[in-house]
Formats: C-alpha cells, sequence, structure tokens
C-alpha cells in the first residue's frame, strides 16, 4: 500500500548500531562511517507489515538519528513482544511502521507529501476499522463454526477445494502482467484437475433438467437501432482506419476485430448493440497517395474506402454501419462543435512555427517529419509524438528533421493557427476521467497512457493545419485552413452515426442511457482519453463520452515489423488467397492477440493452434460427438441418465461457460477463448474414458452407457457452438447447422452467469455432420511463410555483384521509383537493427541484420545514381 508512496529503506546494522538508509538520498540516518563493516538485515517497505527487526532506540547525533539496538525485550507496559517498536528519546514508544518512518522523516529535516499524509490517514482510519470489523466478525460464534466445518481440522489445506471452485480473480493489473500466449486458463490447478464438489454437481444436474427457454430467440436486428427504455444500450466504435492504407493483421486485430467480437457477444447477451466504423480519409497523407497514382483525394477515399468494406467483409467484421469521414454531416457537426468551443472561450489564437519543405513546396503534417526525439534521443520520432518515450513533440523541437517524402530538411516558416485550451479544461477532464476509470472497463495500458499524458499538465493543443485537403475552418480569419486530423477524425463516430441515422443524438447525447466502448491499438488512446473528450466537453453539449476504453499492444509479424514496401507481413487483401478459411485467421488473431503485450504473428504457431486445438481438440469433439449420434442412434439423440461422472462434466462445463463470461464482460476476449478449448479438452477426455463406440457394443446398461455418453456430448458441442459464435461465426453457424440445434439455445445459454442446460433432448434430430477444421501441412505453411517473409521484394542474395568495381564519381542510371521504395525498406531495416541492439539480442543476429540493412544502402545508393562504396576517410589507420 504505502510502499508506492514513502521510498523503501535498508536498515544495516552493526554490532552496536542500525543505520537506516533511503536508497535514493546520499544521506543515511546514521553517524556510521563509509568504511564499517555492514551487513544488509532487511529490506523495508513503509507498509503496514512489521519492520521485522530488533526494537530500536533513537538518539540525535549532529544532526542524523542514530539507532542503538537492544535485545528484543518486552516494552516495559506490555506483557508480551509488539514489533515493530521505536523507543523515543522522551521514554515514548511507536508501533506503527509508517508512523515511524513520517518521525524518521522529521527528525531529518524532510517532509512528507500530501499524498503520505493521505495514505496515513488511510490506514489510521479505513483500514484499522475494517480490520477491527473483521476480528470481531472472527469471533462470531456462527463463524467459527462454519470455519471449523469448512477447514474439518486441516487448517488452510481444508480451503483449497473451495478456492479451487472460485471464479478466476479479476484483477486487471494481475491479468495484464500475464504473459501474452499464457496457457494458464489450459492449466489445471495443482494436484491435478479442478475438484467438484457433490453441492455443485447437483446445481448442474438441476440447471441441465430445465431445458431450453420458452421465450422467443433474439431477433434479427431492425435498423436503424436506437437506444431502448429498459435495455443495455451499448454503442461500439473501433478506432476509424486511414483510408490510404491497406490494413494488416495487426491493425485488424487491434481494432475492427476485437470490436466484432465484442459486439457480436453483446447481441447474444441480448444487449441493445450499435456498432460503426468508418474510414479516415482527410488529410496530408490522402493528399499524398493521390499524388502518387495521379488522381484526386476524392478518387483515391473513394477507391480506398471499398478496399476497406472489402477486407473487413471476408473477415465477417458485422458492422451495423461503416462509414467515412468526407461527407457533409461530417462538417457539420465538426463546424458546430467548433463554434461550441470558440464561444465558450475554449480556443485562443497563437502564431505557430511550422517546417515547410522548401524542395515539396509545402508545409509539412507532423506525420510527414521525421527526426531525433528532442525527450530520448529516438532517431525516428515523428513530427507530433514519439513511439518510442511516447512525448508529444512539436515537430519544429524535432533535431536533424527530414521530410519524409523527399528526405530533404525543412526550414522553420511562421503561421498562425487555432489550439484548444487543454489547460483550461484540465479540471474537467481529470472529474470525468476518475469517474470513468473507476466506474468503466479501461485497459492497463490506457490508463497508464493517459495518466503520463496528465502528469506534466496538458498544454494547448494545434488544431487547424494548412493544408487543402480537409474539413475546412469556419472562421473568416482561418478560412485557408482546415482542421487538423486529430480534432477531425474522432468527431467521425458522430457523423458516422449521422449517416446511418437522423436520430443519432440519441446515441450521442445520451450519456445517462448509453454506454461507449471504445477499441484501438495503444497509439490512438490519448487521442480518445484527453483530445477528444476535451472537445465534447468543452462543447458543453451533454454529449456521450467513453466509459470503457479498450486498447490492444502491438502484433508483430514473426520476429519483425509488417512492411508493406518490404513486403514483409499478411495485409487484409492477401489473406483471403492463402486458401485459409477467415475463420481460422480470426481465430489465431485472437489466440494471440496482445491484450497485456506485444505479441508476434507466426506461421509456424498459427499451423500449430490450428493443427492441435481446432483440428484435434474442438473440432475432434464435436465431429465425434455428432459422429456417434449419426452411426450408433440413426441420427436421434439418445436417452440420457446421468451418473455422477456426468454430473461432474456438467459442473466442470458450467464453471468454464461462467469464466467465459466473466471474462468477456470484462473484454478479456483472449483469455475467454482459452476457457471454449478448455470445455472441448474436458468433452474428448470424457469420452475417451467411456468409450461409448465400444459400449454400444454391450448389453442394455452398456448401451444405455453410451447413450448417455453420447447425448451429454452432443450437448456440449452445441454450447460450443454458441460460445464459439462471436469468435468464428461461420463455423458456429456450421456447428449448429449440423446439430440442427433449437435457435433458442443461443440465448438460453449465455444468460445471466451462463445456464448450461439440455438444449438437444431425446429423439431430437441431427443433420449431417461433417469435419470442420483442415490440416495445415508443413509445406504450406513453409510456402506461405516465404511469400510473405519479404525475399520476394529485396532478397540481397538475388541481387548479382557487379562485374567490376564501379569508379569513384561514376554515374550510375538513376531509378526514383525504387529509390523511393529503398529508402523505405532502408528505414524499416534500421528501426529494426536499433530495436534488436535495445534488446541486446545475440551478435550473431544483430551482425545478419546489419549486413542485410548495409546491402540495402547499397542498393539505394545505385538507384540514386551514387556510388555504393564509401570513399576513404583520411586520417583513419587501415
Amino acid at each position: 500500500m504505502s510502499s508506492t508512496v514513502i521510498p523503501v529503506w535498508w536498515v544495516l546494522s552493526t554490532p552496536n548500531k542500525v543505520t537506516v538508509r533511503n536508497p535514493g538520498s546520499q544521506k543515511a540516518f546514521s553517524t556510521a562511517k563509509s568504511d564499517r563493516k555492514s551487513s544488509c538485515v532487511h529490506v523495508l517497505p513503509v507498509s503496514v507489515g512489521s519492520f521485522l527487526v530488533p526494537r530500536l532506540h533513537s538518539t540525535v547525533e549532529r544532526g542524523f538519528v542514530s539507532f542503538s539496538i537492544f535485545p528484543e525485550r518486552v516494552v516495559p507496559f506490555l506483557s508480551r513482544p509488539t514489533l515493530p517498536a521505536l523507543a523515543l528519546p522522551s521514554g515514548q514508544y511507536l508501533f506503527s511502521s509508517n508512523a515511524i518512518c513520517r518521525y524518521l522523516f522529521e527528525v531529518n529535516g524532510q517532509e512528507c507529501s500530501e499524498l503520505c499524509n493521505q495514505w496515513l490517514e488511510w490506514e489510521a482510519t479505513v483500514l484499522q476499522s475494517l480490520k477491527a470489523w473483521f476480528d470481531r466478525v472472527a469471533a462470531m460464534n456462527a463463524c467459527q463454526s462454519a470455519a471449523q466445518k469448512v477447514l474439518q481440522g486441516k487448517g488452510l489445506q481444508g480451503m483449497k477445494s473451495y478456492m479451487q471452485k472460485q471464479p478466476a480473480p479479476q484483477s486487471s493489473q494481475c491479468r495484464e502482467t500475464q504473459p501474452c500466449n499464457s496457457n494458464s486458463a489450459e492449466v489445471p490447478e495443482e494436484g491435478g484437475e479442478r475438484v467438484v464438489s457433490e453441492e455443485e454437481m447437483e446445481a448442474a444436474a438441476l440447471t441441465w433438467s430445465k431445458g431450453l427457454n420458452t421465450c422467443p430467440p433474439a431477433t434479427k436486428k431492425q435498423h436503424p437501432i436506437l437506444p431502448q427504455e429498459g435495455k443495455r444500450n451499448v454503442l461500439v466504435t473501433s478506432a476509424l482506419p486511414y483510408v490510404n492504407n491497406v490494413p494488416h493483421l495487426g491493425n485488424i486485430i487491434g481494432c475492427v476485430l476485437s470490436a466484432d467480437v465484442f459486439s457480436r457477444y453483446g447481441h447474444l447477451r441480448g444487449w441493445n448493440m450499435l456498432f460503426v466504423c468508418g474510414t479516415d480519409e482527410y488529410g496530408t497523407a490522402t493528399e499524398n497517395k493521390a499524388r502518387e497514382e495521379g488522381l484526386t483525394p476524392q478518387q483515391i477515399c473513394d477507391k480506398y474506402h471499398a478496399v476497406h468494406s472489402s477486407i473487413y467483409k471476408w473477415f465477417q467484421i458485422d458492422f451495423d454501419y461503416f462509414g467515412r469521414t468526407t461527407t457533409e454531416k461530417q462538417t457539420e457537426i465538426a463546424q458546430d462543435i467548433f463554434w461550441r468551443l470558440h464561444e465558450r472561450g475554449f480556443l485562443i489564437e497563437d502564431t505557430v512555427e511550422q517546417l515547410r519543405c522548401e524542395n515539396c513546396q509545402r508545409f509539412l503534417a507532423d506525420r510527414f517529419v521525421e527526426g531525433i526525439c528532442p525527450h530520448c534521443s529516438y532517431p525516428e520520432a515523428r513530427g507530433d509524438q514519439c513511439d518510442k518515450c511516447g512525448r508529444l513533440i512539436n515537430a519544429v523541437d524535432l533535431r536533424e528533421p527530414q521530410c519524409k517524402v523527399c528526405r530533404q530538411t525543412p526550414v522553420i516558416r511562421s503561421s498562425k493557427h487555432l489550439f484548444l485550451d487543454l489547460p483550461k479544461l484540465e479540471s474537467q477532464l481529470e472529474q470525468w476521467l476518475e469517474k470513468s476509470t473507476s466506474t468503466g472497463d479501461w485497459t492497463a495500458n490506457a490508463k497508464q497512457i493517459t495518466r503520463s499524458w496528465l502528469r506534466d499538465g496538458l498544454k494547448p493543443r494545434c488544431i487547424t493545419r494548412d493544408l487543402q485537403w480537409g474539413t475546412p475552418v469556419p472562421h473568416a480569419d482561418f478560412k485557408e485552413k482546415v482542421f487538423y486530423v486529430w480534432f477531425d477524425a474522432p468527431i467521425g463516430y458522430l457523423s458516422i452515426t449521422a449517416n446511418y441515422t437522423n436520430e443519432w443524438e440519441k446515441w450521442w447525447k445520451n450519456p445517462h442511457q448509453v454506454e461507449l466502448y471504445n477499441f484501438m491499438a495503444k497509439d490512438n488512446v490519448p487521442f480518445h482519453s484527453v483530445v477528444f473528450p476535451c472537445s465534447l466537453l468543452g462543447a458543453q453539449d451533454n454529449y456521450t463520452l467513453v466509459n470503457h476504453l479498450i486498447a490492444t499492444e502491438y502484433l508483430n509479424y514473426e520476429d519483425t515489423k509488417f512492411s508493406k514496401s518490404r513486403g514483409v507481413g499478411v495485409f487484409g487483401d492477401m489473406a483471403k488467397d492463402t486458401g485459409i478459411p477467415s475463420d481460422v485467421w480470426r481465430f489465431y488473431l485472437l489466440y494471440v492477440r496482445p491484450e497485456g503485450q506485444d505479441s508476434a504473428f507466426s506461421w509456424a504457431d498459427m499451423a500449430l493452434k490450428n493443427n492441435s486445438e481446432l483440428l484435434n481438440n474442438l473440432g475432434n469433439f464435436i465431429n465425434r460427438a455428432g459422429m456417434f449420434v449419426t452411426k450408433f442412434f440413426e441420427g436421434c439423440v439418445p436417452v440420457m441418465e446421468l451418473q455422477e461422472e456426468d454430473k461432474k462434466l456438467l459442473a466442470l462445463v458450467s464453471w468454464e461457460l461462467q469464466q467465459y463470461i466473466q471474462l468477456m464482460d470484462k473484454i478479456k476476449i483472449r483469455d475467454a477463448l482459452k476457457h471454449i478449448l478448455n470445455i472441448s479438452r474436458h468433452g474428448n477426455q470424457y469420452i475417451q474414458v467411456n468409450e461409448p463406440w465400444k459400449k454400444i457394443k454391450g448389453g442394455d446398461s452398456e448401451r444405455q452407457r453410451a447413450g448417455t455418453v453420447t447425448g451429454v456430448s452432443v450437448n456440449i458441442a452445441c454450447l460450443l457452438s454458441v460460445m464459439l459464435s462471436p469468435y468464428m461465426p461461420a463455423v458456429s453457424q456450421t456447428i449448429r447447422d449440423q446439430l440442427n440445434a433449437p435457435p433458442s439455445c443461443i440465448n438460453t445459454m449465455l444468460e445471466g452467469n451462463g445456464t448450461f442446460v439440455c438444449s438437444l433432448s431425446a429423439g431430437h434430430r441431427i443433420g449431417a455432420v461433417s469435419p470442420l477444421f483442415q490440416k495445415l501441412e508443413a509445406d504450406q505453411i513453409e510456402a506461405l511463410k516465404k511469400k510473405f517473409g519479404g525475399q520476394q521484394v529485396f532478397d540481397s542474395a538475388a541481387v548479382p555483384a557487379p562485374a567490376v568495381a564501379v569508379e569513384v564519381g561514376t554515374v550510375n542510371q538513376v531509378d526514383p521509383e525504387k529509390a523511393k521504395q529503398l529508402t523505405q525498406a532502408v528505414a524499416e531495416q534500421g528501426e529494426k537493427v536499433r530495436a534488436l541492439k535495445a534488446q541486446k539480442a545475440e551478435k550473431a543476429v544483430i551482425t545478419a541484420e546489419v549486413a542485410k540493412l548495409l546491402d540495402l544502402k547499397k542498393q539505394l545508393a545505385l538507384a540514386e545514381g551514387k556510388n555504393p562504396e564509401p570513399a576513404p576517410q583520411k586520417g583513419k589507420k587501415k
């Protein structure tokens, strides 16, 4: 508790003295000399725990506090030892570790911070009263009787089976620090399979016997979807993808796929869901793309909006509306928010020094300037933000800036702009953030990034740019400017909804009835948690602000980053050409979803997960269950007479279902998936132990047993189809079609905390059963890995060495297009080398990557018509 506020103190002992040292200070509370022998007794975090050192007696010597060790003994007026204890010169005693450390602060001339005082007050008032309450409860006869009944004389070991039945802890701190590819959900508790009590088994059997609800199944969506009284109204947005970029797998999992899974899940739970997204189409990036392809900006937007729509459709992203930002509604709403901010005094004017590229003849947008970060010296920081330290940057503050288009050094020019006065809105923002982050589900990285922005105080943020392609600023003094994309783009959520329905304000100006979920990658967090909320707060128009901000870390490709120019990685428009179904792509991306830390797409791992988890585990169980019904019982579900083993399985499955729902409610999408796979593992083991293919050949009792095992198994398969629906919608529907499952099974199973009922009762006829998944063969995976590994673009081995050495001064043929591609490749390879060095990778790995970088630089020099070999440096020894 307090260890996060007050520093940790070292306690050093000698035969006669104790020195208490603050590791962050050169001073020590002692007069001990530096050459004196000492040994570390204990590291003391200042907390409510024990000091665990002998009683200390303090004296003051020349401004320092000196402590003499007394043998551990009873404080004169106490009948038993009490630690910690500090004897003061006055003859009084301190028994609280926090009070003792506060005393040490004061006698050394230091002051406790206000935050420290708040913690100490909390300990003295809240914590002590809680402890007293627990002590009173523990002394009650009923509590003691219950403890004796549960523990049964076994001490804490008696709690083991009880604790194993409890839901997994949902501490965000605990979960977020879990390794990305952790299989903790698959690992049984110590001692083997999770223990199931008789009460659990009977409760699971009772629930099972209730069967499906008689209420009608969830109806199809009726558009337009609007908030409804008495229902949970959930508005889901996914960060708007840049229109000029083809999304890669990392973009897809970070935004649209994660949001789609949660939206599908919410719909199955009976929530009133609206899921909107669209392409972000304004800005310099679009202008540049249009120039490259010889099209107008609008033509570029039309072309790539269709590309995005096609990709998301193939990945089965089920938007309620997928729009775009180049609309009249966008202009109307953005300008309305602008005027409301202006009228309320939240906009200020200032003259800005900007970077202008004289070669390109234009002011450079932030993301088209690159240089050395002034804060952390990262060599490839952008003009708006450093990807390494995360700090905001003014482009003119970059050291050694370069235009990313032509690589020339830009010059500084002045221009008048409008700023959003974030400092004036800071107190409102902090009040809202305190409520939203404490009551909503914000990922740990979203909270951390937001706190880092607030830590040093907010600065005014420019909202205008010297561009042509954008939402025009309606102010007469700024009519030649457009809105900066990060003021303008988030307003796209509102305008896209307005293009979906004229009653958009029922969603966006209804904070008391609507819950807003934002999905994004972590680099978009500050604009959704600080800049955009400040715009809406300042507009003072009762806007719906984000309640739950879900940010993923980054998904890398194998051991590097995705790169379109180098042909590295799988991009959305390429996935369907691999021959791998979109549901398998969805499954694997969600399996490695970077929830707590960066993760990586790996072809070998994808094949492994497909072949082991989908084919051999999930698909094997569902196919066997259905085939047993078809082969042994003429396609009809047999009569089931539950025995203790069956009830145990029902209890295990019910527990996994409950965990799934708890995790999905908290948007722990990757972790929830593990519980689906756990259920099919339980099912496979159940079939394997009971061997219905053998029992069906026995007497009546054995045939009955085979029927029960088959019936229970096929019902578990039906449950799995429901749980899989948000993850693998096509496979989920295929399973239900094969089982001829009643539609009401969906909303029944996911009611409340999870309800595993018998949805396929005796006599139910199933459909034709067939395998769900195909094996990914090693040669197929190897070919795909090579295809998307970048070798086909810049394979240094494929470049023939020149027959003769190129003389200094020789002019080679210039290839501008190739030079442009190679410039990008050099930048990305350089970033990879720097990352490996920062990670202290093996020398051989770094050397190999450096060699590739040098080769790319030679190719670039040739493409630019330069000598690829550096001129000999004077003064250097050979």
